[in-house]
């Protein structure tokens, strides 16, 4: 398994990030990217803490470490400028904290993540078929969480990246030991979002091939 989204002591998680590395570990995961909340205010330092312990622990402790950041919060209109800069300093990969019901989100995140070309809009909430189109033909993927404050509208996520061709990850999200959920967990949350196997094993796929780009 792979989850290309949790959350350490640096934002609001509990974990320390040798603790979430060592949870996602025994939770089955072969790959894990820290992408802890970020605006433009912390991302330096979040970037410069994290990226030297990614790099030791990927040779130590048996799972590939990767960081990046998730913006949350930041006005849309200043998305896509917020996604450069990430990419700038030495970001992995760029999540955008989506229109998630699980909290108050400014209308038109999404769109602004999607047109900046964030790499995973997290948590999209209730996206609309025009900006699910969008990430399709921009390639950003769209998030099914197995997190249970943002997992409302799993369902709706999977539908309209489906009938769109947008491609889809499964991540965690987690913030403490116990929401880094097994392969039988992960996927009957997949499963209820109205994914088929098959399509659980393209999104597996897909996610691989991140790893591998990453690691190149």
């Amino acid at each position: 398994m792979i989850d290309l989204h949790s959350h350490t002591t640096f934002s609001d998680g509990i974990m320390m990030p040798a603790a979430a590395v060592r949870y996602a570990r025994a939770a089955g995961y072969r790959a894990l990217a820290f992408t802890d909340h970020a605006d433009t205010s912390n991302m330096a330092f979040l970037l410069n803490s994290l990226l030297p312990l990614a790099r030791q622990y990927s040779l130590h402790a048996g799972i590939e470490i990767f960081v990046g950041v998730e913006l949350t919060h930041v006005p849309p209109a200043l998305i896509p400028d917020a996604i450069a800069e990430a990419r700038a300093l030495g970001a992995q990969i760029v999540l955008v904290h989506g229109e998630t019901l699980g909290d108050s989100v400014e209308a038109g995140t999404n769109h602004a993540s999607i047109a900046g070309r964030a790499d995973i809009l997290a948590h999209p909430g209730l996206i609309t078929p025009e900006d699910a189109a969008l990430a399709a033909e921009l390639n950003v993927f769209l998030e099914i969480t197995t997190s249970a404050s943002h997992g409302q509208t799993n369902g709706h996520v999977a539908r309209l990246a489906k009938a769109a061709g947008a491609a889809l990850l499964i991540n965690s999200d987690a913030h403490r030991q116990n929401q880094f959920v097994n392969r039988d967990k992960r996927r009957q949350i997949a499963l209820g979002a109205g994914l088929s196997d098959a399509d659980i094993d393209a999104i597996d796929a897909a996610a691989g091939n991140i790893v591998a780009r990453l690691l190149k």
